[in-house]
């Protein structure tokens, strides 16, 4: 068993990038629904396909090199990290993606601040 569900998917990610694969599967959730689409629509993969119980994660390459170089997850189980709309960073001079979890859903860093939200910083990708 997990203990940190949303951590173990974007270790996944990260280490199927290092080792070229095309795509990988992972156990589904909302959440992690969630996730995945935005990185999709921020460009990080290429694509994702829910069927049941999991989710097939379509890896994209640009040039040979993961579209990813690096994703962090900033708020665990042990380690709640929370953020004002103010205090919203901005990873690699917006070059990067903040996930967050709001009371409107899960958003990137720029459109929680359009909304004027904060709230758990999931994770940043870039």
């Amino acid at each position: 068993m997990f203990t940190d569900p949303i951590s173990d998917m974007l270790t996944r990610i990260r280490n199927a990038y290092l080792v070229g694969k095309e795509s990988l599967v992972v156990d589904s959730s909302k959440l992690k629904t969630s996730i995945l689409k935005i990185l999709k629509e921020n460009k990080y993969i290429k694509d994702f396909k829910q069927d049941g119980k999991v989710i097939t994660i379509v890896l994209g390459y640009k040039d040979s090199k993961p579209l990813i170089e690096r994703v962090e997850r900033v708020s665990k189980p042990g380690r709640r990290v929370y953020v004002k709309c103010e205090d919203i960073p901005v990873v690699l001079s917006g070059k990067g993606v903040v996930i967050l979890s709001t009371s409107k859903g899960i958003l990137t860093g720029d459109e929680a601040k359009k909304n004027n939200l904060g709230g758990e910083r999931i994770a940043k990708v870039y």
